[in-house]
């Protein structure tokens, strides 16, 4: 009885993700909900064969998750964070592009920019400042939605392979799933299916394209210090942790902090009403609170034993068809939930298959606008950008998916297996 209750509730969280921008609640708070309620009901109508201290054991392992998740985000968007309010992105940004420049140009160098960017940081912040660029410019409907159709793709693209760029492939390293090594083959082959989307979105794209003139902000020497040190703690934590298995939360908690003792250092002459450290007030704690709130129905899930029933798909097909599935399943259900599903059902593949499967569910997302955080970003600054506009690039969307997962398949076999 007790397990039917759990499982409506978490079918009906996530249908409430689905449709958060029909009834307007924001899926952090329904997740939470819906995520504690689950585990309270566990504690006190336990399970049949289950004590509560085997329900304590089982928080205290999620929980555990959580906190290794939420210190790792809270760290790299306090940078991200700072260096955004600060203009330092946008002014870089803009003083990069020139004054004009063709429309089937602008597509490459958005897509790619999108792409790079979002491997380093937040995929929120590079969906901003990549539709920020495009807004300023003076485009008819069709073209703006074409073009935030790249980005979408882009920035999803972009984190697949490196642990900073995004959750999933976070969450499958941490699991030691696949190795720092492993993850960056995927560059390759998701940078040339983000190319061929901006190769088939630009036909019929002829015209000219004019930056409209910005006062730029002056770029503070203590901006580009904190630059650097953002830029040195992403690649300490690949370093480190493919030489000596330092695990990446540390790694960045301390270039947080280093981040704050030097700019405590440099801002100490300056007449400043704001502390570096509050700056931390600034991240978008809304999806951090998105990521505990799933994860603790994730949880629920696995207590209720639902999750044993996502290895059905790989007992009727093989790892590659599965994996491909999973990623177009993506875009329906939040990739995070699927890959901690998938996680906890101890699926038995081997590190090339779960390079694909990184692939599939990071990417997969972008085939709907509503399977991904970019999109529904996209989605609430783009007016003309809906669900319906933009399933008509699904057909563009499924190629350069398709091409992308073939490429990261070729990847796999420069992996050596034991």
């Amino acid at each position: 009885m007790i397990s039917g209750v759990i499982l409506f509730l978490i079918v009906l969280a996530f249908i409430l993700i689905v449709i958060e921008d029909v009834v307007h609640v924001n899926k952090a708070k329904t997740t939470l909900f819906f995520g504690t309620l689950c585990w309270i009901l566990l504690f006190v109508f336990p399970l049949p064969g289950q004590t509560l201290q085997m329900i304590q054991e089982e928080l205290d392992h999620n929980i555990l998750e959580i906190a290794t998740l939420w210190l790792f985000l809270m760290a790299a968007m306090t940078f991200v964070a700072y260096l955004n309010s600060k203009g330092f992105i946008q002014t870089l940004v803009h003083r990069c592009m020139p004054k004009t420049i063709s429309e089937k140009k602008m597509m490459f160098l958005v897509g790619l920019f999108a792409f790079f960017f979002s491997s380093i940081s937040d995929n929120i912040t590079a969906t901003l400042i990549s539709l920020a660029v495009i807004m300023s410019l003076k485009l008819d409907v069709k073209k703006r939605i074409k073009y935030a159709t790249l980005i979408i793709f882009a920035v999803n693209s972009g984190g697949v392979s490196l642990i900073t760029g995004d959750v999933t492939t976070l969450m499958i390293f941490l699991a030691n799933k696949v190795s720092i090594a492993n993850l960056l083959l995927l560059v390759l082959p998701a940078a040339l299916s983000v190319l061929l989307l901006a190769v088939m979105l630009s036909i019929g794209m002829n015209g000219t394209l004019t930056f409209e003139a910005v006062s730029h902000k002056r770029i503070e020497k203590t901006d580009i210090t904190i630059a650097i040190i953002f830029l040195m703690t992403i690649f300490s934590t690949l370093i480190l942790s493919a030489l000596y298995t330092v695990p990446p939360v540390l790694t960045f908690l301390f270039g947080l902090s280093l981040m704050f003792l030097v700019a405590q250092f440099l801002m100490r002459k300056k007449d400043v009403n704001k502390k570096i450290i509050d700056y931390i007030r600034e991240i978008e704690y809304d999806t951090l609170l998105f990521f505990v709130g799933v994860l603790l129905l994730v949880g629920a899930l696995k207590e209720i034993g639902i999750l044993n029933q996502f290895t059905h798909l790989y007992e009727v097909l093989s790892p590659l068809q599965a994996n491909y599935l999973m990623g177009i399943f993506s875009s329906l259900i939040d990739n995070v939930p699927l890959t901690a599903a998938l996680l906890k059902a101890n699926i038995e593949m081997d590190a090339r298959q779960w390079l694909l499967f990184t692939y599939a569910t990071g990417v997969g997302g972008s085939m709907l606008i509503i399977g991904s955080a970019a999109g529904i970003i996209a989605m609430s600054k783009v007016k003309e950008l809906t669900f319906m506009s933009y399933l008509k690039m699904s057909f563009y969307l499924l190629i350069a998916y398709t091409v992308g997962y073939c490429g990261a398949i070729g990847a796999g076999y420069w992996i050596t297996l034991p």
